[in-house]
């Protein structure tokens, strides 16, 4: 895959290990999702304590990566600007958000698959990508 920044190909690789790790919790584990649903509705605090890093990596990707001229960079500035987003409304109005997290979980074993093949493709694209300007 080409891309016109080294940068794109450093996040996809670090956003698909990101998604390989989290989807591999989601298939061993998969009660620790429920359980930190569980928490998440009981502790304001904590949805904040959450809100305030997904929203901070989210600006940080959209700072340094607001890149749309090719499919990687596109993803990767995307997923910037999804983590802005869900940070934004976990700080602002959570619970929309933890009902959808709350009916997620009846497809944890799904969503987990997803995410690893997602970040399976995405870390691949990034490490045997090249940067090279697009015309």
């Amino acid at each position: 895959m080409n891309t016109i920044s080294v940068l794109t190909l450093r996040l996809a690789e670090a956003i698909g290990l990101y998604m390989i790790v989290i989807g591999m919790g989601g298939l061993t584990a998969p009660q620790r999702w429920r359980a930190m649903m569980d928490d998440l509705e009981r502790s304001p605090g904590l949805v904040m304590a959450l809100g305030f890093p997904v929203f901070a990596v989210g600006a940080a990707l959209v700072l340094i990566h607001s890149i749309w001229r090719d499919p990687l960079s596109i993803i990767v500035s995307a997923i910037g600007y999804a983590a802005l987003i869900e940070g934004a409304l976990l700080l602002a109005v959570p619970g929309p958000l933890i009902r959808i997290g709350r009916w997620s979980l009846n497809f944890t074993r799904a969503w987990a698959i997803v995410s690893i093949v997602l970040g399976i493709l995405l870390f691949l694209a990034g490490l045997t990508g090249r940067a090279t300007v697009i015309a």
